[in-house]
């Protein structure tokens, strides 16, 4: 994680000691000399990092000197955080003696003229708070200088045990020696891979797949120790596979990429004294000239496109239709590079049968029968260790085959699988080629995640906003850091880093995944004395924390009713250094205030679920704080003000805090504050009106703004949404009175194009005339890009005005509408993917109208949509096509073509399926709580059964 830190800290020295006024480049610390230097060693340093980081696994000196490194680094990063602190005070300060205003909409302005109260104050006065401000600036450039005058003194002594250590540059060719593969396979100890072998056989050896130019690449996708190599090996030696191809070559590629190699491969001629590529290319070309080849390209890692294109091109040319490329790799960004994503085939974990298998044939001899039925049970529980990967299976077995007692196998049973050094070095090994690849930046993104207990689900945008907190994402220039941190992801989901991908229905975009146990063990094991992650039980006390540790988690486990203070007792020594502290299920609901004090460098704190019902004022001493997750705190009513004084929090995050009133009134103050999450507080009477300051502000999950003549001129109005700061998804939950459309028009929504997603929530609105009279909806027109829609407690008895023109929609979530009686005619929309209608409660029947075929040429209705779900419709009886004359047989009229997903639920009253389904690319239909329609489809009695009978996942409940 050294060299993160590193690459981080380097380019926040450059920006700390200069400031940018007016044009002007000007120096505000007066410590130069010793950042300059500071710098200088960091460089020095960061040249040889790659080297210590490589050494540092079995030298416990180079590990400890890597360890004063990351400690050195850090206490730089806090100083440079206390004057950026002071900075943001300062400006925060600025604003207040100026009375600097929210921004207010013109039209606000022109209504009511603003009235000031004007206080008469003596020049001296004046110049007397300028001076002591200048002396308070100065005291604290003075304090962090010298700071930078004592950490550069030790950062000195530290480069020079670097020489001591004669620790050296490296380059690509002086990473660790990758395996050497070659295509000859032992059939009798392979175990499982059938699907995946049958299924490369079929794409090797049938036609009409190959692009244009008779060509077809096959990958195969996943994490290191997965098998890719043993599958490509299995397929190349099929006999089929023999006889199919006139011509077969095996290449080892490895990294770097080296084509003459390759190319000299595949002719024959390795022998070849040319090393001119022109020349090994031609004589490859004369190889394969008229013959169908199969070329497996085993462990590729360059991504460069130039380099693939120089070996590509001669192999289009020249092999004949039906040749194919099988390429074995780790990485996405491979895969993309040569455009094989539509044939690629990802390596999914092995049964743990299969696994068992594997571990048996290397632990016990064949003629060990005896010895094998005796173990089988803690076989298994070994076994599970591996979580489907065969390289684990395959350790785990050579490592048992000379320990013949019970005491020895219960040993390895309770022991983590880096403590097995034979294991660590065959499995590790593969997962250290994967590691040493990445960015420094990415390293450290990935190692953050031994912070959490093992098969934790990541939601991305979360994991994101953590790894800002530690300023993993910086980045020079104004690139904003959210869109790093999805690179940074996107980056290690595309070389198997994680696995157990969550996926938006509509978009694909990933928003979770898991991290599989043993490249957790892996991360762990690279961190085992910075994450610490440890259950605490009433019956117990934690320990004094190493100096080492930076992050910690803590499990509470709960017994006879009790709960644990938070922090258990003997939790306050060497707190200090923590950044990261993160407790679940502590329902002691109150934070010990002395603690909170200890936490002095601490980033991120989450306390989610843990039963606070206050949080101690002492929480705004904490000012290098970044992320704070109170969720799911059901009786905090409250926050201190001094929470206000955070001026690097970034986000704040109270979803689901049932009992909270109100947020505080100087929200303004959080000048970092980036993301807001609120939704689920169904107390909370309104957001402050300070926040409009907060121009770095991106995010809130639910806008809480007030409406009408009453409304409070402290709260967030509906006139301020198109004057706030928010990107992507924009949700409002109106509050108060609404006595007229045009209160809420001045939102002006249909200009604010940087939305995607509009959610509108009516259900705290009170009407001061009839509620029908008023379409609340109407007056919030969005732009017209917008791509998903929800509208929640509409009263009204049409659908908004403006509905259809959302040519761009792919998604509609319609939920609690009252008084309307007939969908809208949503068949019409061109790009609909996702639609769900939830308790419309009135709507007794959908046909022709839903489908918008009235008064239509149209003769494709939902032409894109995938996904339907119908729930809580108590008044819903009747489903019809609604098109005269359809017949299933030869209507030209298509409906719902792309229809993947059907779900009915608790429609008591609807008794019939459309005809139109059974033309329908149906996957799954499932029905629940509608007890005469699951009659009526009961498996080959039932009278709707015909129009069903083709969807292969059909659940009726």
């Amino acid at each position: 994680m050294a060299d993160g830190i590193i690459f981080m800290l380097l380019d926040r020295l450059v920006s700390t000691v200069y400031e940018y006024v007016d044009g002007e480049v000007k120096l505000v610390l007066n410590a130069k000399e010793d950042v300059e230097e500071f710098a200088g060693n960091l460089r020095a340093i960061q040249a040889v990092l790659e080297d210590a980081e490589q050494r540092q696994v079995k030298d416990a000196s180079v590990r400890n000197w890597l360890d004063q490194l990351k400690d050195i680094s850090l206490q730089m990063v806090d100083v440079l955080d206390e004057w950026n602190t002071d900075m943001l005070r300062q400006q925060v300060e600025k604003q207040e003696r100026e009375g600097e205003d929210v921004v207010v909409p013109e039209e606000e302005k022109k209504k009511k003229k603003k009235k000031k109260v004007t206080f008469s104050v003596s020049s001296s006065c004046l110049c007397f708070r300028k001076a002591k401000d200048i002396s308070l600036q100065m005291s604290s450039r003075r304090d962090i200088a010298s700071k930078i005058k004592d950490l550069n003194g030790t950062l000195s002594r530290i480069d020079e045990q670097r020489r001591r250590f004669q620790l050296t540059e490296r380059g690509i060719q002086e990473l660790p020696e990758r395996q050497k593969t070659a295509s000859d396979i032992v059939m009798s100890e392979v175990f499982g891979r059938e699907k995946e072998k049958d299924n490369l056989i079929t794409k090797l050896l049938s036609n009409g797949r190959e692009d244009r130019r008779g060509l077809l690449i096959i990958p195969v996708l996943g994490m290191g120790g997965m098998g890719k190599t043993t599958l490509a090996q299995l397929v190349y030696n099929d006999k089929n596979v023999e006889a199919y191809f006139e011509k077969r070559g095996w290449v080892c590629v490895s990294d770097p990429f080296d084509e003459i190699k390759i190319a000299k491969a595949v002719s024959g001629d390795d022998a070849s004294s040319s090393n001119e590529l022109d020349h090994v290319l031609q004589r490859m070309s004369t190889s394969i000239k008229g013959k169908r080849f199969l070329l497996v390209l085993d462990d590729v890692w360059t991504h460069d496109h130039n380099k693939w294109e120089k070996l590509r091109a001669p192999l289009i040319k020249h092999g004949a239709h039906g040749s194919r490329i099988l390429v074995t790799t780790r990485k996405l960004e491979v895969v993309d590079m040569m455009r094989a994503r539509r044939d690629k085939i990802d390596m999914e974990k092995l049964s743990e049968e299969y696994c068992l298998s594997i571990f048996n044939h290397l632990a016990f001899d064949d003629t060990e029968v005896e010895e094998s039925k005796a173990f089988e049970d803690i076989s298994r529980d070994i076994v599970k260790k591996c979580k489907g990967l065969p390289l684990a299976a395959k350790a785990l077995g050579s490592l048992m085959y000379n320990k013949k007692t019970w005491r020895e196998w219960l040993d390895v049973l309770n022991s983590k699988i880096w403590d097995q050094e034979e294991v660590e070095q065959e499995v590790f090994q593969s997962l250290f080629l994967s590691y040493y690849d990445l960015a420094p930046a990415v390293k450290s993104c990935l190692l953050y995640c031994a912070c959490f207990p093992k098969d934790h689900e990541f939601e991305r945008d979360e994991l994101i906003n953590l790894w800002m907190a530690q300023d993993y994402l910086y980045s020079k220039g104004n690139k904003d850091e959210g869109e790093v941190g999805q690179r940074m992801f996107d980056n290690l989901v595309a070389r198997s880093f994680f696995q157990d991908l969550e996926k938006d229905s509509v978009s694909g975009k990933i928003t979770g995944c898991k991290m599989h146990d043993i490249v957790h063990d892996f991360v762990q094991s690279l961190t085992k004395d910075e994450c610490l992650i440890t259950d605490v039980d009433v019956d117990s006390e934690i320990e004094g924390l190493g100096e080492k540790v930076r992050h910690l988690t803590l499990t509470f486990w709960l017994k006879r009713g009790k709960s644990l203070p938070l922090p258990p007792s003997n939790a306050y020594y060497n707190c200090n250094n923590l950044r990261s502290l993160s407790c679940f299920g502590s329902s002691s609901g109150k934070i010990d205030s002395n603690f909170i004090l200890q936490l002095k460098c601490l980033r991120t704190l989450n306390l989610s679920d843990c039963g606070i019902s206050e949080v101690p004022e002492e929480i705004g001493e904490l000012i290098h704080l970044r992320h704070i997750d109170l969720s799911r705190n059901y009786g905090l009513k409250i926050l201190p003000d001094s929470i206000c004084e955070l001026y690097n929090l970034y986000t704040l995050s109270l979803y689901g805090c049932d009992s909270l009133e109100k947020l505080p009134d100087n929200m303004g103050k959080l000048i970092s504050l980036k993301h807001l999450y609120v939704e689920g507080c169904d107390k909370l009477k309104y957001l402050p009106k300070g926040i409009l300051r907060l121009k770095k502000l991106k995010r809130i999950d639910e806008c809480v703004v007030v409406c009408g003549e009453d409304e409070d001129r402290a709260a967030l109005q509906v006139g301020d949404l198109r004057v706030l700061n928010l990107e992507g998804s924009l949700t409002i939950k109106l509050k108060g009175n609404v006595n007229d459309e045009r209160e809420l028009e001045k939102a002006q929504l249909w200009d604010l194009k940087q939305f995607f997603h509009l959610e509108i929530n009516s259900k705290d609105v009170f009407y001061k005339q009839t509620k029908s009279t008023i379409e609340i909806p109407n007056a919030l027109r969005p732009h017209e890009n917008l791509e998903s829609l929800s509208i929640s407690y509409h009263s009204g008895t049409t659908c908004p005005n403006w509905m259809m023109s959302l040519h761009n929609l792919r998604t509609i979530y319609l939920y609690k509408w009252s008084d309307c009686k007939f969908l809208p005619p949503l068949g019409k929309l061109p790009y609909l993917e996702k639609l769900t209608l939830w308790s419309m409660e009135k709507v007794e029947k959908i046909g022709g109208e839903f489908l918008g075929i009235v008064d239509s040429d149209e003769t494709s209705f939902f032409p894109k949509l995938k996904q339907l779900s119908i729930y809580w419709m108590s008044a819903f009886e009747e489903w019809e096509v609604g098109v005269e004359g359809w017949n299933k047989e030869d209507s030209e009229i298509s409906i719902m073509p792309c229809l993947s997903s059907l779900q009915i639920n608790f429609c008591r009253g609807i008794k019939t399926l459309p005809d139109f389904l059974c033309k329908t690319p149906l996957q799954e239909l499932f029905i629940v709580g509608c007890p005469s329609l699951s009659e009526r489809c009961k498996q080959d009695s039932g009278e709707e059964w015909p129009k069903i009978s083709h969807i292969p996942n059909i659940k009726i409940l």
